[in-house]
This record gives C-alpha cells, structure tokens and sequence, in this order.
C-alpha cells in the first residue's frame, strides 16, 4: 500500500513540522512495516520552475515539428527553450526545468545548441518527471492555480510530497484504505482524525432503483447499485485525482475507473462500474454453474466453478464477483450510463476463486480481507458525486441498496485477560480506552465487559483478538523483553539422536541434505511406474493445498528428493548427492477418501470427536531417502572418472544402518521406481526397511534425470532401537586367512552366505569379505560360486592352522544346512 502524505494529512491532523522520522515510527508501531520511503521533492534536483510562454516560434524543415519557446519564468528575460510537444499555446502555464539541474535517472539539464537554436533548460512532461507515464505532450497546468512564473514547482505537479510504501498483514485489512491507515496514525501521535466516510452523505435505498436479484445472501449480504446517465465515462479525471493514483502505483484510464478506483483506496471499499448499455434486463446474483464461461476484463476466457459468486445479466455471467469484471460490459469510451456497483461478499469464497483462477486483484486482497458492510452505499455516493461534478450527466433511478447484513453479537471480555496474556499490568480504563479506540463499542458490567467490534474489523471475533488490539494499541515497546528461565532438560530423545546420527552420517560421506515440502503432484505416481494396487497410490488430499498442482502429501520422500535434484539439474548441476530425512502419510487401513472429521473450532472437541478423528490420523512414519546421479570421482587428465551406480545406493543403505548400530541384509528385490534387475531389497533381522539400486529407465526420462540414476530410501521407524553396544576387543594377534568358495543356487543372496559363514564361525571369524562370483557350465545350470575370503583371529593367541581350517569347516556346515551350499570342487 502506498501512502501519500498530502493524502494522508487530509484526514489526521499532522504536526506542520512532523519529521518523517517520526511518521515512520509512527507506522511501525501502528504494526504496518514500512518497506520504502520516497521522497518526492528529490526527484529533481535544481530549479524546477513555473513558466507562462511568452511567445512560439514553429520551426522548418524538421522531420517533426520543432518550437523555438520563449518562457517568461520571472526574470527579466524570458528563458529560451526548444520543445518538439504541440499540445500548449501561448500563454499558457509550463513547468521548466533550468541548467545545472538533474532529472529523475540522472539525466542532466544544461545549455545546449540544437535545431539551430541556442536551448537553456527544458518544458517537461509527466514521465520526465517521474510522476506518470504520460510522454504525448508537456504538461500543462490548470489557470485557477495559484502561481505565478518563477515560483517553484514542485507542490503543483505533486512533487512536495513524501510516499511511504507499507506492508499490511491480512490481519489489518483495514489498513488497506487511506481511511483506516489515518486512524492507527492519528491514534499513534495523539491527533485528530477524520473519518472519510462521515463526509459523504449515505444516502437511502428505494424501490425505484435498477432490478437486482440476490440469490445467495450469504456470499453476498450487501449489494448496493446506481445508474448515472449522460456521463462521460471515459472524460479525463481531474489532475488532483490523477495525481494521486499515480502517487498510490495505479495508472489513470478513464473518469468511471479512476474514480472506483480512488474510492477503493479511500475508503477502502472496491467498486465495478458497468456499461448500462451493454447490461441485458435484470441484474442476478448467484453461485455459478460449474462449467459457464466468463471472458474478464484481462480477455482470458474463465471456466467458473459452482463456488465462484457471479453477477449476471439474461445473457448470463457478466461479472467475477469481488474479483474482475466481464469484458462483455466493459466501460468504455462511448459509454454514457453508467451502473456503478458496490457489493459486500462473503470473504472466503473470494479467497478461493481467486486463488483458483489465479486472478488476485486489487479488489479481491481487500475481499479477502474483509471490507466494511457499513460503507456500501456510503462508497456508491461518494463515486456518484465524483462522477457527476467531473463527467456531467444525472442519477436516473434511486439506489438499490440490498442489505442481509446479520448483526454482530458483543463478545465477552475480561478486562484482566490482557494483563495475563502480555505479562504487564493493565488497568481496566486502559483496556477500555484502547478497545474503543480500535472502534468497539465496550458495555461495562464491572469486571467483565460486552466488546461489540466496529463494522471495519471483521477480524476481531474472540477475547484473544481483543487482546491483541489493547497490546498493540497501548504500544508493543511498553513490553518488556525478558528472557524465560532455561530449566534443565534431559537431552536429546532416543529418536533425535538416531536422526542426527543419520544426517551427520551421510553428511561426512559427501551427501547433501534438502528440505522440502511433503506435497506431491498424483502424476509423480506415474512418473514412478507405480502399479494400479500399489499402496503408495492411495495418498491423502489436501482440502486447501498451498499449490493447486500438488495437492497430495507424500507416501515417499523420494517422490519430493526427485524434485529437488530436477531444479539442480535445471540450473546447470550434474554430480548429485543429496538426501532428505522427513515424514510420509499413509492413510490408515479403511481409509475413506471422502471420511474426515470436522472438528469445531469455537470450543474444545468432544472426548469422542478427538478419539475419532485420532483413528482416522494417517500413519507418520519417517523416511529417509537419498539419490545419487552423475560421477562419484570426477574426471581429470588421463582419469575418466567414475560413476554413481547401483553399488553406492547400496552403501549408502549401510552408512544409514552402520550409524543406528545395526546390521543390514541385502538380497534380490523388485519395486517401483527402480530397475527389476538392478534393485536391492534392504532388510535388519526379518523386517524389510526399504530397497536402494538404480532407478529403472523409464522413470529416470519420464522425469528427465539422468540414465543409471541411483536412489535409495529406508523407513527409519521400522528400524529397532539397538541395545547397549559392547566395547570392541584388540587383539594384538596376527589374522589368519582362509578361502573358501561355494556353490549355491542362483536366486540365493550372497548376504545370506555369508551371514551364515559368520553364525557358523563362530566368534573367531573376524569378517567375511566376497571377492568373486562364478557361472559356468561346470556349476550347472541355475548355480552359482560365491568365494570369500574368511579372516579370523584370536584375542588371546595365535591360531593354528587346524584351528583355521575348524571355522572354515563350522562355517561351511552352517551354509550347507541353511542354504544347501555345497564346497565348490571344479
């Protein structure tokens, strides 16, 4: 919101010599952030005078026309300036900028030669001073000012003034109007404030206004409407209004939409003006039909949903209500009559249509926000009377002014709840001082008191916003900041330590950690070839998605790490390693997409209620997911460098498992997205906790990833808290080692080989290492030869050769019953 001074000070008593330091406090403590601060009276820098011309000289023989100026500026010689602009005459009243002087963008004014002529300054127009876009001609200032050549410019054209640009919360949806921005002001420094809207007479609604028929009183409580005939519409608005459009960031079009536009920023209230002319019979308003077009006024053909409010006529929609207007009655400059429309509408329904048809306005932020029931037909009278003293014409009908308005029920208040909620002692006549001063009306029965909140603060409903409203209003700094007592904790719970293990695991192995959203688009499911049963698709749906593109929670966390490694990769990437630990949602077990609990947010739920809609709570586990595409060691001179496959997703299974103090099993899996031939399933004791290898080829072009793209992801919640670990016991004795190879059928996992070696071995096999896997003909089809090399050791002696060949022998035994292993011998 941009706020002029000049503007502001019509309606707040501002100290004459007010710093704009102490504004800018001022604002700040109301709660509005200030974001920038310009002033306007350094646009220029140097002279910038008024000029009456003196005389024209129209030079030849140019290929457009060329002025040769005499502008009496007060001096005792006129200034001689070129101009190439037509559109002023002798005598008229310029403004001029004189040598030595700097123009908005550091253009500098001097004394120039040019068209043959000798140019001291220069006759500006609106852009070149920065306050409009209009470059078609200088400007021109109106007759009945009161200047005279010679006198500085700058409070004629707009540029005496100080715009401060400010943040609104949604909270302060009044703040979204020169009206309520004065209020906060002028209660900030003590002054007088006036309200706008008492200026305006409201007038009376009658049965001889234009017909209109509200069908849904809920999303519309208040429409009120009136035909203006014989107007200019398009007439250009006076320079004051023009001014101060430009000043508050909007361009001046035409007299009907500068005038809604500047009551929108007066007083807060959104207006929509329509063609008369192009309006068909009886104006209707009603919740759309799922399906109906509307083209609006940005000329983008709409399809309306059944939630979306529209004002129609007999050819059907013709307006977005609260948000754009239809283009089919669209003002424009052969408009004559006018019907100017001023509405109230239910502010959640215009939140989601414009979020739906991603059409945020300036209409729809106020909408949303809440706008002031009270000031309907006060804002149709004040654009009335601007439209009739600037564009002629005459009111044909009376006002139509609908009004369903419900009454808003006082809410009781403690008055002792501020000074518990803020920790500072409030007295009662402060708590009260500061709630009318935030417009309420406050019944006083003691202790307890009736708060009925103005019509302008929608936002006030309960005891906590009322609190909100005396802490701000009797000033945050009277706070004071204290410190809470740090007690003494127990540390981290089981869980934190295993998930910063895990992070600082991976983190010192090269990975890279994200955070993401735990929303989804349904088509990352087929983008990972999930089966038509799989579990994964049965995703919980937002109601209100922050992102109407991804409006699922994630049943994986590598549905998001995909995301985030395409961004990387979009932005010129192509070594990745990153990893993300995070919650996924799976509904629990007869889950009903269309089976979900509301609970009431006025009061506390029911016992039963709460215990319902815990048993409809997804299940939470945490996964963790981590993805690997491009060169693990990157090429050099003479080295290719190698990359990212299979292998390492696997390991870095390990990493996660090795830190939570547990053991992994690795052996053959299948599982969407990754590649049947080449997908691991990862398992500690008996529970499966995930599966890592390559991402299958479909997956990785369907989401453009790299070919042999590596991934892995684990539910670290199936995994079990490991006991107590023992201390590791030195031997200073030498190892012994001892091959040994087996031959086993084809489908058997050589994890499991080798677990049972080590259960056989006993606790003198230190580790088994794999070092080669034979197929041939000799073996026989479907076998395979898995040869390991067995170290062991003793803690307290050497160990003999016989000693060796015994846990080599136990070992081949253990593999032989488990797993039918037989001693390779060809």
């Amino acid at each position: 919101m941009l706020v002029p001074v000049t503007w502001l000070a019509e309606y707040v008593a501002l100290p004459a010599d007010l710093p704009t330091e102490e504004l800018d406090r001022a604002f700040i403590a109301a709660g509005l952030e200030v974001e920038n601060v310009t002033d306007l009276r350094q646009n220029v820098q140097g002279d910038l005078v008024v000029g009456r011309v003196s005389s024209i000289e129209e030079l030849t023989g140019f290929k457009k026309p060329i002025r040769y100026c005499h502008v009496d500026i007060g001096k005792d010689e006129p200034q001689k300036v070129i101009c190439g602009a037509t559109n002023f005459s002798e005598g008229d009243l310029v403004v001029v900028v004189l040598p030595g002087s700097v123009l908005p963008g550091g253009f500098a004014i001097g004394s120039r030669k040019t068209y043959g002529r000798m140019s001291e300054g220069m006759i500006c127009s609106g852009r070149e001073l920065g306050i409009s876009e209009d470059h078609d001609g200088i400007i021109v200032l109106p007759e009945n000012l009161q200047v005279a050549p010679g006198d500085d410019a700058r409070p004629a054209v707009g540029l005496d003034d100080v715009v401060f640009e400010l943040a609104v919360t949604p909270d302060m949806g009044h703040c979204f109007s020169m009206r309520g921005i004065a209020r906060e002001v002028a209660h900030q420094l003590g002054v007088t404030f006036t309200d706008p809207a008492s200026l305006v007479a409201e007038p009376e609604g009658n049965d001889s206004g234009y017909s209109v028929r509200v069908e849904d009183p809920v999303g519309c409580p208040r429409f009120g409407l009136i035909e203006v005939d014989g107007v200019d519409a398009y007439a250009p608005s006076p320079k004051w209004l023009a001014d101060r459009l430009t000043q508050a960031g909007m361009r001046p079009i035409g007299l009907a939409v500068d005038v809604t536009n500047y009551v929108m920023l007066d007083l807060g209230h959104p207006l929509h003006a329509f063609d008369a002319d192009k309006v068909q019979g009886e104006l209707v308003v009603r919740r759309a039909t799922a399906g109906e077009k509307l083209t609006t006024l940005d000329d983008v053909e709409r399809e309306l949903d059944a939630e979306d409010i529209v004002i129609c006529d007999e050819s059907g929609p013709v307006s977005l209500a609260g948000t754009m207007g239809g283009d089919s009655t669209e003002v424009s400059a052969n408009t004559t009559r006018v019907l100017m429309e001023g509405a109230i509408w239910d502010p959640i329904a215009i939140a989601r249509t414009a979020r739906r048809h991603k059409l945020s306005s300036e209409a729809s932020k106020r909408y949303e926000r809440g706008v002031d029931p009270a000031l309907s037909a006060v804002a149709i009278r004040r654009a009335l009377d601007l439209l009739v003293e600037y564009g002629g014409g005459q009111v044909r009908h009376g006002v139509t002014d609908i009004d369903n308005r419900s009454r808003r029920e006082p809410i009781p208040f403690d008055v002792t709840l501020p000074s518990r909620v803020a920790g500072i002692e409030y007295s009662k006549g402060t708590v009260i001082g500061m709630l009318v001063a935030a417009g309420c009306i406050v019944a006083d029965l003691g202790q307890k008191v009736q708060v009925t909140p103005a019509s302008w603060r929608p936002d006030l409903t309960d005891p906590a916003d009322l609190v909100e409203e005396v802490v701000r209003l009797d000033g945050y700094d009277k706070i004071p900041s204290v410190l809470p007592k740090a007690y003494a904790g127990r540390g981290l719970t089981p869980i934190q330590r295993r998930r910063r293990r895990i992070a600082n695991a991976l983190a010192n192995n090269g990975f890279v950690e994200t955070f993401s959203f735990p929303f989804v688009s349904p088509q990352r499911h087929e983008d990972f070839n999930l089966p038509a049963d799989d579990e994964r698709r049965e995703a919980l749906r937002l109601l209100n998605p922050l992102d109407d593109s991804r409006p699922q929670l994630r049943t994986s966390v590598l549905a998001s790490l995909v995301g985030i490694a395409q961004l990387n990769l979009s932005r010129g990437a192509k070594d990745l390693a990153l990893f993300e630990e995070g919650l996924v949602f799976l509904p629990v077990a007869g889950w009903d997409k269309a089976d979900y609990v509301q609970l009431p947010v006025e009061h506390r739920p029911s016992d039963e209620q709460l215990a319902e809609a815990e048993a409809r709570r997804p299940q939470q586990p945490r996964h963790v997911a981590a993805l690997l595409c491009g060169k693990v060691d990157p090429s050099a001179a003479g080295a290719h460098g190698r990359d990212f496959d299979w292998s390492d997703a696997i390991e870095a299974a390990e990493v996660i498992v090795d830190a939570c103090g547990l053991e992994l099993s690795v052996r053959q899996g299948e599982r969407a997205p990754w590649h049947p031939g080449r997908c691991a399933e990862l398992a500690v004791g008996s529970v499966v906790i995930g599966h890592a290898g390559e991402l299958h080829p479909e997956v990785c072009e369907k989401l453009d990833l790299p070919k042999r793209t590596c991934a892995v992801e684990l539910d670290v919640t199936a995994l079990p808290f490991a006991g107590n670990a023992a201390a590791p016991v030195i031997s200073h004795y030498p190892v012994a080692r001892i091959d040994v190879a087996l031959v086993v059928s084809e489908d058997t996992p050589a994890g499991e080989v080798a677990a049972a070696l080590h259960s056989g071995g006993g606790q003198l096999l230190e580790n088994v290492e794999l070092f080669d896997v034979y197929r041939g003909e000799k073996l026989g089809e479907g076998r395979k030869s898995l040869a390991f090399k067995l170290i062991l050791r003793a803690s307290d002696r050497t160990l003999t050769n016989e000693e060796a060949v015994e846990v080599r022998d136990a070992g081949v035994a253990e593999a032989a019953q488990r797993l039918g292993a037989t001693l390779r011998d060809v």
